[in-house]
């Protein structure tokens, strides 16, 4: 315990930033809810159809007012992260172009896209065409490249705000608002599309807000505050939330109807808590961070830096580290604790994934959880956090399990 309290001591200084953007999200939510006029009528059940359903319009009133935007889209239908992007991308039409100006997205979306796997849904093998402009060496966007490697062709521009499976830095909103406007320039018709899974309320503003046409994410990341059992939610545009809502459901039918399962309660106070809970897991990541760095890995980001999504990465060099690591993790884990989390193919992945996961939400990545793929360098992705104790105590675990403590 002594190497985490030495931990702490060190990042006492880059964390007091992090307060400033908590307080400053919980009070933009808790003006959303007052906008919306939140009420305990909100909260009543709704059945089959679920047409005029209050507590499910306010819920999306809520999301579009902290994300500045025209329509939000927030249904527990919507089954994951990949889900609400995929409904995103399948606005577009057979002939028209996409771009990934983020070079190459997370594993499970290039199945959607179809650069891998041969599904006859995939965007390809309908029709539409696909392109990525790599990132720099240094991991960065490249936007020399991208002013040029977008037309007046392009339909769509979609970035991915976090790393996913890679070494690669996350996606400031400075640095959105800079891509956001090089696109723009080079075609002021494409829509600008963000991938913000993990990066809600990690800083003051969201992507919408630095001039993305269209957002989405899953609920059982950041914004459900560990309290969302399933959904996803889609912002931006009135019109392309709309064609997004359509493709949900149906053509006509759109956001009209959809029952929210007696959920709404829930999914609000997760929303209400979610700033709060953002805090206490970029907390944990940025003492993760010193920790293992003190302890000679490599690590992204460094404790000193910005944060812009809840991820932390930490480059261990061989599998049984990273096993070791992830063993540790689920010993600390509130469910399943007795359980090993084993190296698996998972479903939408190329390699085998190892998952630390002893959730209360299976698969929820915003508390304390941990995984990786078995391929080299053997890289650990630590999330999420519901309190900074626990993820303290996670770090302790982790560091036992792997001899180092």
């Amino acid at each position: 315990m002594k190497m985490i309290k030495q931990a702490k001591e060190q990042i006492r200084e880059y964390v007091l930033p992090l307060e400033e953007i908590v307080l400053a999200n919980q009070e933009k939510v808790l003006k959303a809810f007052h906008a919306a006029r939140v009420g305990s009528h909100c909260f009543n059940d709704s059945t089959g159809y679920a047409y005029a359903d209050q507590g499910r319009e306010s819920l999306e009133e809520v999301y579009a007012h902290v994300f500045k935007a025209e329509a939000a889209l927030v249904r527990p239908q919507i089954a994951s992260g990949t889900h609400a992007i995929s409904l995103c991308l399948s606005i577009l039409e057979s002939g028209e172009e996409l771009v990934s100006v983020s070079g190459a997205p997370y594993d499970t979306l290039q199945a959607v896209i179809g650069t891998r796997g041969d599904s006859p849904r995939s965007l390809i093998k309908r029709g539409i065409r696909y392109r990525e402009i790599p990132l720099q060496e240094d991991g960065t966007l490249d936007f020399t490249a991208i002013s040029t490697g977008i037309t007046s062709n392009t339909k769509m521009a979609i970035l991915q705000r976090s790393r996913g499976y890679s070494w690669r830095p996350s996606i400031s909103i400075a640095q959105i608002a800079q891509a956001v406007k090089t696109i723009k320039k080079a075609n002021p018709n494409c829509i600008v599309f963000v991938d913000n899974c993990y990066g809600e309320f990690v800083e003051y503003y969201e992507p919408l807000e630095a001039g993305a046409d269209l957002i989405a994410g899953s609920l059982i990341k950041n914004p459900g505050g560990t309290l969302a059992v399933s959904g996803g939610y889609i912002c931006g545009r009135e019109d392309l939330v709309g064609l997004c809502a359509e493709i949900l459901t149906a053509p006509s039918l759109g956001d009209k109807i959809g029952p929210t399962f007696g959920l709404t309660r829930q999914l609000m106070h997760g929303f209400f808590l979610a700033p709060h809970v953002v805090g206490e897991a970029v907390y944990g990541a940025i003492l993760a961070s010193q920790v293992f760095q003190n302890l000679g890995f490599k690590v992204a980001p460094l404790p000193e830096q910005a944060r812009t999504d809840i991820v932390q990465a930490i480059k261990f060099g061989s599998k049984e580290e990273l096993l070791s690591f992830c063993n540790g993790i689920q010993k600390a884990a509130p469910i399943d604790a007795h359980y090993q989390p084993v190296p698996s193919p998972m479903p939408g992945y190329v390699d085998e994934v190892v998952m630390a996961g002893g959730t209360f939400i299976q698969g929820s990545s915003i508390e304390l959880s941990a995984d990786g793929p078995l391929r080299e360098p053997y890289i650990g992705y630590l999330q999420g956090g519901m309190s900074r104790q626990h993820v303290q105590i996670g770090l302790s675990y982790a560091l036992k399990e792997m001899g180092l403590l």
